[in-house]
């Protein structure tokens, strides 16, 4: 996978001030090749959990895979399992297998390694670009564009400055301000201090990676949408719950993303997040992204994760959509006419 040139492209569109170059590709999705198909990943950002961030994990593991493929396939999809907790202190070895390589559709299988264990494996499909007559997609929802809404640092502090605010959420708001993340984040229709107990397991954001990234590889782009798509939704399942029930922290379970078009991850993208049912042990979310100013449905997401709560956890389910552009997800191989 080659890296995205620098930045010469025009600074309209969405581009973030000052053409710095994204650290998430200089530094956090940047892997040291050990031999063929093995990498070795080092962690930029540790959350308040002191576990590895389960994003890095997969935009991580999405590069390994892209690095085995040739230069003129795309992602296609991307389906993962979190089955241990990453350890901080040390670097992580992604090992890739490749599957399967066709002429229109390969497959590439990632383990991440510590401790002579697995932590996380996934499967990465990679597609020839296709035209295709049937085309359709959502319609984007009608939101203020980033431009009129605050920066997440700059809510939080609104937030904060309110005297009325309980020490519950002050203590976490200033948890959240004291992450260092290479994301920008504007959450749409913010909720008042009188709404945060009465709210819907729905929320958006416009987000966008800090720096320029550029035109470059499509690819890198999809791995740094993967590391995006697992930070901010992680509380939507709480929001009907999070006055009643103290939760230390939630862990992802499994996390799948389909990417239906171009995009830049560096352009705002309006990040919707949904989590239709909590039960049991977790909820399930749906996620989507939607590209810049146009109304193009860029991909999904839909995440199983596992909130810890004295010991006892429950499952909630948390779908999410990029709205970037979009194709068909049931795919046929051409070379043999066999399902994707």
């Amino acid at each position: 996978m080659s890296s995205p040139q620098a930045p010469e492209d025009d600074q309209g569109g969405g581009d973030p001030p000052g053409g710095l170059r994204s650290v998430l590709v200089t530094s956090v999705l940047s892997l040291e090749p050990l031999d063929e198909d093995l990498f070795r990943g080092r962690h930029y950002w540790i959350p308040t959990t002191k576990r590895l961030f389960g994003g890095q994990i997969m935009g991580q593991a999405l590069v390994a895979a892209a690095k085995s493929v040739s230069e003129d396939v795309q992602v296609h999809s991307l389906h993962c399992y979190f089955v241990g907790a990453g350890d901080p202190k040390v670097p992580v070895l992604y090992q890739v297998e490749r599957t399967r390589t066709g002429a229109s559709f390969s497959v590439r299988s990632v383990k991440a390694v510590q401790h002579g264990r697995p932590i996380f494996i996934c499967q990465a499909s990679f597609q020839q670009a296709q035209p295709s007559p049937i085309q359709h997609q959502f319609s984007m929802p009608t939101v203020p564009p980033p431009e009129e809404l605050l920066d997440y640092e700059t809510l939080i502090d609104q937030y904060l400055r309110d005297p009325n605010l309980q020490e519950k959420y002050r203590v976490g708001l200033n948890r959240i301000a004291a992450q260092d993340v290479p994301i920008e984040i504007k959450l749409v229709n913010p909720p008042t201090l009188n709404q945060l107990q009465n709210m819907v397991p729905k929320q958006m954001f416009w987000v966008r990676a800090r720096g320029h990234i550029g035109e470059g590889d499509m690819k890198m782009h999809c791995c740094v949408a993967a590391y995006i798509s697992d930070y901010a939704f992680l509380g939507t399942a709480l929001l009907p719950h999070h006055w009643k029930h103290k939760v230390h922290f939630m862990v992802s379970l499994d996390h799948s993303m389909w990417f239906h078009a171009p995009f830049r991850a560096d352009h705002w993208m309006l990040y919707e997040c949904e989590s239709p049912w909590a039960g049991e042990c977790g909820a399930t979310w749906d996620k989507g992204t939607w590209g810049g100013r146009e109304p193009v449905f860029l991909g999904h997401a839909v995440p199983h994760l596992h909130p810890m709560r004295h010991c006892t956890g429950h499952f909630l389910f948390c779908p999410t959509r990029f709205w970037h552009p979009c194709h068909q997800n049931d795919k046929v191989r051409l070379e043999d006419g066999t399902c994707a």
